[in-house]
């Protein structure tokens, strides 16, 4: 079992892509958004509580989650998305630390949006923050998800602010006009083979 590296970033910062470079230098990595989406359908427990908590509707009668009533449901109720966070952020954080720990490789790549809100972070060896300009993440939201500014911005504010992400962050990844992204990473990659051989 090698080292565990974090990668966060607020929304449109590009953290996936950071991720894309490791994986395609054979770095294992976990999507732990991606996985909170199969875990909510597909452990038992997860399962039981979101019932429990908020009725039978949030499954459709196929077993699907409906995650369009969830999510209007929780948007912008802070005491219903407690509640929602409670119920799945420790069954993702447990689901990556059992993935982890069966990786063999000199080190591994968890990539999760509230890394720091979650308190996942803490499990973590290293922890990397991807930061891009705001305007930049503004029109990358903008045109991947189709939503005007205003929507772009309310997402924003709703996170962690960005000094409150570097203060708990190892390395930051510049995603911006003026620094490589591969190079970055490569640095990054170079560190932590050498870091996981000396451990």
């Amino acid at each position: 079992m090698g080292l565990k590296i974090g990668v966060t970033g607020g929304i449109g910062v590009g953290k996936s892509m950071v991720t894309r470079i490791f994986k395609v230098l054979g770095i294992p990595t976990y999507d732990a958004d991606k996985e909170a989406k199969d875990i909510m359908v597909k452990s038992e427990v997860v399962r039981q509580l979101l019932i429990e908590n908020f009725g039978s509707e949030v499954y459709f009668e196929d077993g699907k989650l409906n995650r369009e009533w969830l999510g209007k449901r929780v948007f912008n109720n802070a005491e219903e998305l407690k509640k929602l966070n409670a119920i799945v952020h420790p069954a993702v954080i447990k689901d990556a630390e059992d993935w982890a720990n069966t990786q063999s490789s000199l080190y591994s790549v968890k990539e999760a949006a509230l890394l720091f809100e979650s308190g996942s972070y803490k499990s973590l060896d290293i922890n990397i923050l991807v930061s891009s300009p705001l305007e930049t993440r503004i029109e990358r939201v903008m045109k991947r998800d189709n939503v005007e500014r205003d929507e772009v911005l309310r997402r924003i504010n709703k996170q962690m602010p960005e000094e409150e992400k570097e203060k708990l962050s190892d390395y930051i990844i510049y995603n911006d006009d003026n620094h490589s992204l591969i190079n970055q990473v490569m640095e990054l990659h170079q560190k932590f083979l050498t870091n996981a051989i000396e451990k």
